[in-house]
């Protein structure tokens, strides 16, 4: 935490009980919202993609239906590439996004399997992989006709895509980017609930709050922000 001048008011035990139980109210009208959208979402129709589009991962090409990994579900996050910056000028946006995603275990206990879809050539992205101690399975998309599986059909890379198989058919079934990106993002909803928030110049604080720019998950040395505590990467 830095740039605090202010703290929340201080009050009885009570008061803050009484207080506290109002914005729960609040929170549970949005979580019932919530639970609406994605029952809406569930009922959204779907667009065939390119099931034998080739991408490329750590044992060679691969086609898309194999990114399934047997299971009847894949959710891939398309990850922005800038070719020949190195590790240490890759996205960080999308390094944030990405970060806390290290264990799919549930995903998969429903069917669902997980990877990382990438604008870069492979020989780029296999060294920041390792740098960074992702485990789960990362793709080039570099040269994907079908934008439902290469960087995207409403936007450009740096969002999440959800794909249906049905034998040797795939299909899109939802796409989310921008702030929806959000969803993989656990460390963002932790500051949430924080008294200082995610500490950024958007949000509504009070007075004397520290914020710092939009966006701002990189040190001052450019590295985004999972990268401090990484030596070596170039």
């Amino acid at each position: 935490m830095t740039g605090a001048t202010a703290l929340p008011p201080i009050v009885d035990r009570e008061t803050w009980s009484r207080e506290r139980r109002a914005l729960l109210v609040r929170e549970k009208a949005h979580t019932r919202e919530g639970d609406a959208i994605a029952a809406a979402r569930r009922r959204l129709p779907m667009t065939e993609v390119d099931a034998f589009a080739t991408l490329v991962g750590q044992n060679g090409p691969v086609s898309l239906l194999d990114v399934f990994d047997g299971r009847d579900q894949l959710i891939a996050y398309k990850h922005m590439w800038h070719h020949g910056a190195g590790i240490e000028g890759q996205c960080e946006g999308c390094t944030a996004s990405i970060f806390d995603v290290h264990d799919v275990s549930y995903l998969n206990h429903r069917g669902v399997s997980f990877a990382v879809f990438c604008e870069g050539q492979w020989e780029e992205i296999a060294p920041f992989r390792e740098f960074m101690g992702y485990t789960l399975p990362w793709y080039s998309m570099l040269g994907v006709d079908d934008p439902g599986v290469g960087p995207g059909l409403i936007d450009e890379p740096g969002n999440i895509a959800c794909y249906l198989r049905d034998g040797d058919r795939v299909f899109l079934t939802n796409e989310t980017i921008a702030r929806g990106v959000e969803a993989i993002m656990l460390q963002a909803h932790l500051l949430d609930l924080t008294v200082y928030g995610r500490q950024e110049d958007w949000e509504d604080s009070p007075e004397g709050w520290p914020q710092d720019r939009t966006g701002t998950w990189w040190k001052k040395d450019g590295r985004p922000v999972p990268q401090w505590t990484r030596q070596g990467g170039s």
